[in-house]
């Protein structure tokens, strides 16, 4: 696999043109397998009313449905933007190979979308983050996972 200008101008041209129709921020994301387009994405938080809608992610559940797959191993993704730390914790969950994107995060941070923040707590120590976090019921916890680990039919991945 290797980059390509089509594929990348392909998630920029979702970004405005999503953009211009209301759908949300200006944010575009193509999955690529083989050479060809198996998922879109653009940012709908606004639209959707859902924080997560992002273009990345949309476009992984995209390509992850067409492809009835949640592994897009084999596959790569095209961003207009550098992905925000949820975007780019999806595309590692999701083994995307690659990983190509157009602006960066200071070009959204200037347009009003900044991540910095986010960049920063996470990699904190919880109880260190500004967001209230506490750690309860460790032990419950731990035995559900004890449980996963000797499931016979578990699907792993």
């Amino acid at each position: 696999m290797s980059y390509s200008e089509t594929f990348l101008r392909e998630a920029i041209r979702l970004s405005l043109e999503k953009m211009e129709a209301g759908d949300g921020g200006p944010f575009g994301a193509v999955v690529v397998k083989d050479g060809k387009i198996v998922g879109r994405g653009w940012n709908r938080v606004t639209s959707a009313n859902d924080p997560t809608a992002h273009a990345e992610v949309e476009a992984i559940r995209n390509a992850c449905a067409n492809l009835e797959t949640f592994s897009l191993a084999g596959c790569e993704i095209y961003a207009s933007c550098e992905p925000c730390p949820m975007c780019l914790a999806a595309i590692y969950w999701a083994r995307l190979d690659a990983l190509y994107f157009a602006g960066s995060r200071n070009d959204a941070a200037n347009a009003g979308f900044d991540d910095a923040l986010l960049y920063e707590e996470v990699a904190k120590a919880p109880h260190s983050r500004s967001l209230k976090t506490e750690q309860h019921l460790n032990a419950e916890a731990q035995a559900v996972f004890v449980q996963w680990k000797s499931k016979s039919d578990k699907t792993p991945y």
